[in-house]
């Protein structure tokens, strides 16, 4: 997986992975795979346990009361995931590694989701995560967007929703 200017496909995965917490390490495995992230060793139960506690802290960041208190909390992760960048050709292209070589599977989702939430929030704004404004859902969503402007996880949320606040009225 790389980062793109926006860091979408990783703050996608997070905030996929965080809504559905994996239950295994074969779950694990595919979810990576199938968004795209190329794993270079097998995924174990400690890469599991890691990538669990990786998503806390990703949660701890989207529920940050403001700017500054969310800066904060993805500097201290930024700086345990630090490493120099590295060039590879792992997956048949040149693309830049923000870690070790032999790095395990859950270290590497830490530094990728550290990474790319940064570039993502920097390059599109420090509001572009947020929950699900839909009543009873809550669900992680990460901004996108053109406009900026995501309230909800999923247009099925917000099709509830204006439908619940049409019929309100």
């Amino acid at each position: 997986m790389q980062i793109n200017p926006y860091g979408a496909d990783v703050v996608n995965l997070a905030a996929d992975l965080a809504n559905r917490r994996p239950t295994g390490v074969a779950e694990l495995a595919g979810r990576c795979r199938a968004a795209g992230l190329v794993l270079e060793a097998p995924v174990t139960a400690a890469d599991l346990t890691s990538v669990l506690a990786t998503l806390d802290a990703w949660e701890a960041v989207v529920d940050a009361g403001d700017e500054r208190e969310r800066a904060g909390l993805l500097n201290r992760m930024l700086e345990q995931a630090a490493a120099h960048p590295r060039l590879t050709d792992h997956a048949g292209g040149w693309h830049l590694h923000y870690r070790d070589a032999d790095t395990s599977p859950g270290a590497v989702l830490f530094a990728l989701i550290a990474v790319g939430r940064a570039v993502h929030l920097a390059g599109r704004g420090m509001h572009r995560l947020g929950r699900c404004a839909a009543g009873g859902c809550g669900l992680v969503f990460a901004d996108t967007s053109r406009t900026g402007r995501q309230r909800y996880c999923s247009p099925r949320c917000a099709n509830r929703d204006a439908v619940r606040r049409h019929r309100s009225r």
